[in-house]
């Protein structure tokens, strides 16, 4: 991140054995929760609506426990060689070839970031167009054409911003986006009190106000089931759906690559320390992630969409709450995408052109060719809900199980620690686990698109 985080041109060069943190307790476990927190808690109530609830808290607790565990095997890892970023631990384990396994995963990672994000801004600037020019339905114009307009915010917002060579907006951008999924979150809780269920049909009325008749009403009951079976909450469940539902919440959980620059950075660190802070990092969003699940499923329970903010327009197009909620995600997600951007360029600027002098021509072509492919990417995804599935299916089981334990079984001294001692048996187990949940997730989603579960994932 030192390329282009601006500084002053007197700054020396540091090293992440000698680097002196500043940064407390508390700000710290500010970084790490905004690390972790993104695009993700916007698919978990659609995840709780295929699995339900206390399976969907079963597996919650299972993964940020696992996430937990892998941030102890990175710290006891970098503790031993005294390197503090994740790619640098890959290539003192495995030389080249971990190094660039690490580099690729992160940055497969930060592209579905991003594709999250760029779809988020798909799908909800038309309904935010819609209500600002107060009209009862979608048309047909191109204005309100979702490919379009992302296609206009990546060109005349997104790219100019990642043109710059320094990002000064990370900090103000960062914790602007944690802000926002508060107030997400708070948004939630609030509209389950107010939205009746089984929900009212909607006719078409400019001034936002719902008119219910008992015939709307009784269509909507005939189509969904009764009410009591319709407004029922299930607590375990399972369908084709359900093969999404850990790939969401890996990557909900994600924030390896973020947690050794986060150390360095620490004041007066230690392992201990840096601990704590990932364990009451995690327990907020923890905590977070399951209330906004809840509190979504149960407003609108088998009928919630995978991203659950798109499903509020189901209600009342004109909401003034949900609105700001949107405008606020939406600005939120336009100035990540920036920030995401640049530590992919720079991985894929070490890969292929390590040693290179700044180059402005490479820089920007980077830049477009990387935006151009995360624009089609988003445009023919289908759903949010693929993008989440298949980011989370693969990048995410190698940063949070897979490459944390090998690289912990490979740099741990064998006369510390022999290969049959109880800590790396148990680093074996949890690599085991990663391939295994990678190759059930995979195969469970492949087999879902393949008979046509996946297309319509996004309109449950």
């Amino acid at each position: 991140m030192e390329e282009f985080l601006p500084h002053g041109a007197e700054k020396k060069q540091t090293h992440f054995t000698d680097f002196e943190g500043k940064t407390s307790f508390g700000m710290s476990v500010f970084n790490l929760s905004n690390a972790i927190m993104g695009s993700g808690i916007l698919g978990l109530a659609y995840a709780m609506a295929n699995t339900g609830i206390i399976l969907f808290l079963f597996l919650l607790t299972a993964v940020a426990l696992l996430s937990s565990y892998s941030i102890h095997l990175l710290l006891k890892s970098s503790g031993i060689v005294g390197i503090r970023a994740y790619e640098q631990l890959g290539y003192r384990a495995f030389g080249t070839p971990g190094k660039l396994a690490a580099a690729i995963a992160i940055t497969l990672q930060n592209i579905g970031a991003m594709s999250s994000y760029l779809y988020i801004v798909k799908s909800e600037v038309p309904l935010v167009i819609q209500t600002f020019l107060n009209l009862p339905e979608k048309t047909t114009d191109w204005y309100m054409n979702g490919n379009y307009l992302v296609i206009m915010v990546s060109v005349t917002i997104i790219l100019p911003l990642a043109l710059m060579k320094q990002l000064g907006y990370l900090g103000y951008a960062s914790g602007f986006s944690l802000s926002c999924m508060v107030f997400f979150l708070i948004s939630v809780i609030y509209k389950k009190f107010q939205i009746p269920c089984p929900l009212p049909t909607q006719e078409g009325n400019v001034t936002g106000s719902m008119n219910i008749t008992s015939a709307s009403t009784r269509d909507y009951l005939n189509s969904q089931g009764s009410e009591q079976d319709t407004c029922i909450p299930s607590f375990f469940n399972l369908n084709s759906q359900t093969a999404y539902t850990i790939p969401i919440m890996a990557f909900a959980f994600v924030c390896h690559p973020e947690v050794l620059p986060i150390y360095t950075e620490l004041k007066d660190p230690s392992k201990k320390k840096m601990q704590c802070i990932s364990n009451i990092s995690i327990t907020v969003m923890y905590l977070m992630y399951f209330l906004a699940a809840l509190f979504g499923y149960l407003t609108f329970y088998g009928r919630v969409e995978s991203e659950l903010l798109h499903t509020y327009n189901k209600v009342d197009p004109f909401d003034v709450l949900i609105l700001c909620v949107r405008v606020a995600v939406l600005t939120a997600v336009t100035l990540t995408v920036p920030i995401v951007l640049f530590p992919v360029r720079r991985a894929i600027q070490q890969m292929l052109f390590q040693g290179k002098d700044f180059s402005w021509i490479r820089h920007v072509t980077i830049a477009v060719v990387l935006l151009t492919f995360i624009n089609l990417l988003v445009i023919f995804a289908p759903s949010i809900l693929g993008i989440f599935g298949m980011i989370g299916a693969t990048s995410a089981p190698c940063l949070i199980f897979i490459f944390p334990a090998i690289f912990y079984i490979r740099i741990m001294p064998k006369d510390k620690e022999p290969l049959r001692s109880t800590p790396k048996i148990l680093a074996v187990c949890f690599a085991l686990l990663g391939v295994l949940f990678m190759v059930m997730s995979l195969s469970f989603i492949i087999i879902d698109w393949a008979t046509g579960g996946g297309k319509s994932g996004g309109s449950h």
